[in-house]
């Protein structure tokens, strides 16, 4: 074995010693049972434990489903040929998105009540639901009449408002608090997509960025806190936290990797993915009373789609396909990045990274590991 990987094995078991026995992260599977060589993912659950998910299918086609209580209740729209399920707020009420054998996708609202809803678009053929919260009210985005997108507002009962933009042609909303505000990201004059909230007395307020061109916000909790994504000057991407007032950089506390933040529940715990692409590692964290965990997707889940107020990470592992599965904030991760051990573990991913930049020079133009192709 090749000294210098012999020496990142070690240095991995030395980290695994240090975070402990019981740092192995455990998830919880959902049950959602897909067809075969399909998969299943989890996007949202309520406080009573209904799930917003997708199922997918051989052709790898999703479908939105309702799963309650180990029952599942398909959420098929006439015609539809994909759709997804977003979020759920805690009356039950699903916002997704389904699409036609025409190629047009039209946001709705399901709630065992009163079934599928379409909420419309701005004028032209299509539009996406992305969030609702606990009074029903919706965002998303949707087409206009003049072929651009733009992010939308739908209080229940009245048409979508349209959002607008900072002046370019593509805004989209991603989340909504019970206060009405809402976050997501929309283009400037100059073409670039920057990270905004929205409420009613302001309009829509940009964000800024960690000093790139881009960024992105996903989620905003009852105490106005976002989160979202933002490219560096590096043009490295960097999950952020945002309290109102300014952007604190969470990939700067992670160290390594493009890392974006998901989701944010009421007790200000982020979740999200960081993806090492020198090395081909997922690893989803959890930034939670002023720590920052990280659980290697083979540990914890591969992807982080929410986190309710019960503090449970709501997504799917992925074990030779995608499994809607949970996982407690507060589960002890693989390496624990606090105090002194953040060292250790950069030290590690830097040792990975540099044996992977070796590897591509030296097998340049061979298949090794999947290499080649970004050699």
């Amino acid at each position: 074995m090749h000294h210098a990987l012999r020496s990142c094995f070690l240095l991995l078991a030395m980290a695994g010693v240090d975070a402990g026995i019981e740092a192995r992260a455990t998830t919880q599977s959902l049950g959602i049972i897909s067809p075969k060589k399909g998969g299943s993912v989890a996007y949202d659950m309520n406080a009573s434990g209904q799930v917003a998910a997708v199922i997918k299918d051989e052709k790898d086609r999703q479908h939105a489903v309702f799963f309650e209580k180990g029952k599942m209740i398909p959420l098929d729209a006439l015609d539809e040929t994909e759709s997804e399920a977003k979020r759920i707020n805690d009356k039950g009420e699903i916002v997704g998105s389904s699409s036609r054998k025409n190629g047009t996708w039209m946001a709705f609202i399901y709630s065992k009540a009163n079934g599928m809803q379409e909420l419309g678009t701005l004028g032209g053929p299509s539009s996406h639901g992305t969030a609702i919260n606990n009074s029903g009210t919706a965002v998303g985005f949707a087409d206009t009449a003049n072929g651009e997108w733009h992010a939308f507002l739908r209080q229940p009962g009245e048409p979508l408002k349209d959002l607008g933009t900072f002046g370019g042609k593509v805004s989209y909303a991603s989340g909504i608090n019970n206060l009405g505000q809402v976050v997501g990201t929309a283009t400037t004059t100059d073409g670039f997509r920057h990270a905004f909230v929205y409420d009613a007395a302001r309009g829509m307020v940009d964000l800024g960025t960690l000093g790139g061109r881009y960024s992105s916000a996903t989620a905003i909790n009852d105490q106005g806190m976002i989160v979202g994504t933002s490219e560096m000057p590096d043009r490295r991407w960097h999950a952020f936290v945002h309290d109102g007032k300014r952007m604190t950089d969470l990939g700067a506390i992670i160290g390594t990797g493009n890392s974006f933040a998901t989701d944010i529940n009421n007790a200000g715990h982020v979740v999200g993915t960081v993806d090492i692409d020198s090395i081909d590692l997922r690893v989803s964290f959890v930034w939670r009373d002023n720590k920052m965990l990280l659980h290697p997707a083979g540990k914890g889940l591969y992807l982080t789609n929410a986190i309710n107020n019960q503090e449970l990470v709501i997504g799917a592992t992925y074990d030779r396909g995608l499994n809607a599965a949970t996982m407690h904030s507060n589960t002890a991760p693989f390496v624990d990045l606090g105090g002194t051990r953040i060292l250790s573990f950069n030290m590690v991913m830097m040792l990975l990274a540099g044996i992977g930049v070796i590897f591509r020079k030296r097998f340049k133009g061979l298949l090794f590991d999947g290499y080649a192709s970004r050699a």
